[in-house]
């Protein structure tokens, strides 16, 4: 056995999407997997400012994070990139001409901005900490970096939105849809290149839809038993659902808590 690098994804994989607590048995196994001497990173869409603190919490130094636009790396960030301008832009604009409310995360933090209320008053607020900075001189022409995108178009009505899919999207809630950098594959693969690892050592665990980017045939990928069929199906295994110690379980039939040899 040699060292591995493990990537996990946060909801629904190391957390149970009930309490939201981390589930207790994955988090000794992060522990095990450090002692073992693995590289064991977080990978999730959350920005930069929402991860940081997760991955603090469960004692973690290494993370991909905003969609794999984001990389960590021994608690210093790399880089984190924002969202292709000239196809934000006219996203943008679109929605705009559609009569829907925007909201532009331009930098990393809890701010949003846009030059109206439009959002809230047609889907109400985000569904997460927010500070809303609203001017109405704000030119989006001129913007020179744009994170994330949401707009409060309905899920039924999101095929009027016909450039939606010239950027990475995700509908968590009804109510909105959000654009963000969603490569969380690519940015596994940004940090096996800095790491100078084999891409055949990397192992990630998954259970949702946005995980599905980051299976791929060159190494090892764990469904837990709680994950959608679509991602399963795509799995090189599938263990037991989280909240039954599927990690843990899964680490320990692959032998992953032994000791590192030297290479």
């Amino acid at each position: 056995m040699h060292k591995k690098y493990f990537f996990f994804d946060i909801d629904g994989t190391l957390t149970n999407r009930e309490t939201k607590e981390v589930v207790p048995s994955a988090r000794v196994a992060l522990k095990k997997l450090k002692e073992a001497g693995h590289f064991v990173a977080i990978a999730t869409g959350r920005a930069h400012y929402k991860a940081v603190g997760f991955m603090h919490d469960v004692e973690l130094s290494d993370m991909v994070c905003a969609g794999g636009g984001a990389l960590v790396i021994d608690d210093q960030l790399i880089h984190n990139i924002p969202l292709n301008l000239d196809k934000a832009k006219a996203v943008i604009k679109q929605a705009e001409e559609l009569g829907y409310g925007v909201l532009l995360m331009l930098d990393d933090s809890i701010d949003v901005y846009s030059k109206n209320d439009l959002f809230r008053e047609q889907c109400g607020p985000r569904k997460e900490p927010t500070n809303y900075i609203i001017d109405p001189a704000l030119d989006y022409d001129a913007l020179q970096a744009i994170y994330k995108i949401y707009i409060s178009i309905p899920k039924e009505k999101e095929d009027e939105l016909t450039l939606k899919d010239t950027l990475g999207h995700l509908r968590f809630v009804e109510e909105y849809l959000m654009f963000q950098y969603d490569e969380k594959k690519q940015g596994i693969l940004d940090m096996m290149k800095i790491l100078k690892g084999n891409l055949e050592d990397v192992v990630v665990f998954g259970d949702d839809y946005n995980d599905m980017v980051m299976f791929d045939p060159r190494w090892t990928s764990i469904a837990m038993g709680n994950a959608c069929k679509e991602l399963k199906e795509k799995a090189s295994y599938v263990t037991d659902a989280n909240v039954e110690d599927g990690i843990y379980k899964a680490c320990q039939k692959f032998g992953w808590f032994k000791d590192v040899q030297d290479e």
